[in-house]
């Protein structure tokens, strides 16, 4: 019989290292097959929550955040170029960070309608950014978004147009810095065990089958 675990995985759209991990996350289930059913839920956290509504250029953000220079810009795009491609994700090229707010509040949305829809679209949107280089805050990139994975997409201007889910966003992002989370991705499994970083999928599998065993008594 599989050991449900509860996770709670806490990332940003913008977060090139969520993606790593949550496609590591992925193929650690897949390593550990009928030993667990995970039951997968994102929580919203900010990298740059007061980031403006046209962005900022990357290599300048990443520049003024941690002093990275172009040789290091480099390196660190060839790391997440290499780890991304050995779990199955492709980071392509990318000249902007933007805000990611609306997106949370769209995921939090998808989350209400069903795991697997809230899955797709988190996939949806890592891709939309990392992969294809668009702009995760634009509404009309979000919506179509939305459509191409089977959502309703005038259900989803709605919400953009609106306030809707913006409050119980905000109230995540405070519940999850209040429990001490300051980085990302960060992987909480069944509301005791923490996983940060992206980790390789055999790391996952290690941490995971110990505590589905410790849980299995």
């Amino acid at each position: 019989m599989s050991t449900p675990l509860k996770i709670d995985f806490v990332s940003d759209v913008s977060c090139p290292w969520c993606a790593v991990g949550l496609y590591g996350l992925q193929r650690a289930a897949e390593q550990l097959g009928d030993e667990v059913a995970l039951a997968l839920h994102f929580q919203p956290f900010e990298l740059n929550p007061q980031m403006g509504p046209t962005g900022q250029s990357l290599a300048e953000h990443l520049g003024e955040k941690y002093g990275m220079g172009e040789e290091q810009l480099r390196q660190s795009h060839e790391a997440l170029r290499q780890r991304g491609e050995s779990v199955g994700f492709t980071f392509g090229e990318r000249e902007r960070i933007y805000n990611t707010f609306d997106a949370h509040r769209l995921l939090h949305w998808a989350g209400e309608l069903g795991d697997a829809q809230q899955l797709a679209l988190k996939q949806a949107l890592f891709a939309a950014y990392f992969t294809d280089g668009l702009d995760p805050s634009d509404h009309d990139t979000l919506v179509r978004i939305v459509q191409a994975i089977g959502l309703d997409g005038g259900a989803a201007r709605e919400i953009l147009q609106g306030e809707q889910y913006a409050d119980a966003v905000r109230r995540q992002e405070q519940f999850y810095q209040q429990q001490g989370i300051t980085a990302v991705p960060s992987v909480i499994v069944n509301d005791r065990y923490l996983i940060q970083g992206g980790q390789p999928p055999e790391t996952y599998a290690r941490v995971l089958r110990e505590i589905a065993a410790e849980a299995a008594g």
